[in-house]
C-alpha cells in the first residue's frame, strides 16, 4: 500500500538540532549582549525569553536547569553592573522557569496522549486496510491511501481484496464522514466483506450481506442528529483466468478501464442503492459485465480523487490524467496519481482518498 507519509528514514543532523538547541543559543546571545552593551541598553531583562522557550520543545529537567543558569548569569551581571535592577529580572526568570516548568510538563502529557492515539489509529488501519498482497495468479494490485484528517491516518474510505474460489474479488468504498468517527462503520463494512466474499457465489448475496451488517451497525451506534450514515461501495470479480470483469456499483465513482490508448469509463446502466440503504429505496442489485483483456489497467478510487479541486475549483481532470500516462505497473501509476494529486490541492485533502490499480499480465 502506497501510504500518505514519507519514507522513514534515519535522523541526520540538520536544522532539527539547531532549533532543538535555540534556547542555549539565545541565552549566550542575551547574556553577550548584556555583558558588552551599555547597562541603559538592559539586554539582561530579555533572559527570561529562554527557559520560556525551552519549555516548548525540551523536558521539564533541562527546562528548569536553563532556568537555573540564566539566574546565575543574572546575578553575575549584577556583579559589573551593580544598578542593572537584578532582583526584578531575577524574580523574572524564577517565576517563568516555574511556569515553563509547568508547561513543559502538561506538553510531555499531550504528547503522549497523541501517542497513544495514533498507535490506536494505526491498530484500526490494519484492522480496516489488511496490507494486500500484490500479485494473485496473472493480476497485479496496488492500493493508495491519503486521509485527510492527517492525526488519525485513516477515515471513512476503505478497500479489500481476496482471492477466492470464484475468483478475485475487490471491494472499494465510502462511508459518509471523516476521519476515525468513520472508522467502525468502515470496518464493518468491510468485514462483512471478507466474510461473504468465501461464502456467496453470486455478488448480489454479498452486496446484502454488507447492506444488512452495515444497517445493524447503524442502528447499535447511530450519529447524533437526523443524519443517516451510509457508504457507497464497488463490487468488483475478476475470474482466475482474467478476460472479463463484474461490477456491481452501490452508488460509487465508476472505475476507469484503461485499453491500450482508449480509456472507458464503466458507468452502471441501472446503478444498485447505497449501503445501509436498501430497506428505503428497495434492494435491487444489478451486475454489469466488461471485457478485460491482458495489459488492461483497472482503476477503482473514491469520490476524494473525483471531486478534489484545485484553489480555482477545477476538478481534478482524473480522465485526462490517465489518458496521458504511459502504459506502466500499477504501483508506478498510483505513485504518480499521489504525487500529481498532492501537488493539484497544493499538499493538502479536503476528503479522504483511496485507489486501487490492477492489471492483468499476460498468463
Amino acid at each position: 500500500m502506497i501510504e500518505s507519509g514519507p519514507p522513514r528514514r534515519h535522523r541526520r543532523p540538520g536544522p532539527g538540532g539547531l532549533v532543538r538547541l535555540s534556547p542555549v543559543i539565545l541565552t549566550v546571545v542575551i547574556a553577550s549582549l548584556a555583558y558588552t552593551t551599555p547597562p541603559d541598553l538592559a539586554f539582561s531583562r530579555l533572559l527570561p525569553a529562554a527557559p520560556a522557550l525551552a519549555a516548548a520543545m525540551w523536558p521539564v529537567l533541562p527546562t528548569v536547569l536553563l532556568g537555573t543558569v540564566c539566574l546565575l548569569l543574572m546575578i553575575g551581571l549584577s556583579l559589573v553592573f551593580p544598578d542593572l535592577g537584578t532582583w526584578w529580572t531575577a524574580a523574572g526568570i524564577i517565576a517563568v522557569t516555574v511556569a515553563a516548568a509547568y508547561g513543559s510538563h502538561v506538553r510531555l502529557q499531550r504528547e503522549r496522549t497523541l501517542f497513544q492515539v495514533r498507535l490506536v489509529a494505526d491498530a484500526a488501519q490494519q484492522v480496516v486496510l489488511s496490507p494486500m498482497p500484490h500479485r494473485l495468479g496473472n493480476i497485479e494490485i496496488e492500493s493508495l491511501y491519503l486521509a485527510a484528517a492527517a492525526e488519525a491516518r485513516i477515515g471513512g474510505d476503505f478497500y479489500e481484496v481476496v482471492d477466492t474460489p470464484y475468483g478475485i474479488r475487490l471491494l472499494i468504498g465510502d462511508v459518509r464522514g471523516k476521519g476515525l468517527p468513520a472508522v467502525g462503520a468502515a470496518a464493518t463494512i468491510v468485514n462483512a466483506f471478507r466474510e461473504a466474499a468465501y461464502d456467496e457465489t453470486d455478488m448480489v448475496d454479498i452486496a446484502r450481506r454488507l447492506d444488512a451488517s452495515s444497517t445493524r451497525y447503524n442502528a447499535a451506534f447511530p450519529l447524533d442528529g437526523a443524519m443517516e450514515r451510509f457508504a457507497t461501495a464497488l463490487l468488483v470479480q475478476i475470474p482466475h483466468e482474467g478476460r472479463r470483469i463484474d461490477i456491481l456499483n452501490c452508488g460509487h465513482p465508476p472505475p476507469m478501464l484503461l485499453h491500450r490508448r482508449t480509456l472507458r469509463v464503466l458507468e452502471s446502466a441501472t446503478p444498485s442503492p447505497l449501503i445501509s440503504l436498501a430497506e428505503l429505496v428497495g434492494d435491487h442489485y444489478n451486475v454489469d459485465t466488461y471485457d478485460f483483456a491482458p495489459g488492461d489497467l483497472l482503476l477503482l478510487y473514491t469520490d476524494g480523487i473525483a471531486e478534489a479541486r484545485a484553489r480555482d475549483g477545477e476538478f481534478f481532470p482524473l480522465a485526462a490524467w490517465m489518458l496521458r500516462q504511459p502504459p506502466t505497473p500499477p504501483r508506478e501509476l498510483l505513485t504518480a496519481l499521489h504525487r500529481d494529486l498532492l501537488r493539484y490541492r497544493r499538499g493538502s485533502l479536503d476528503d479522504d482518498v483511496a485507489a486501487l490499480a490492477v492489471r492483468l499480465c499476460e498468463p
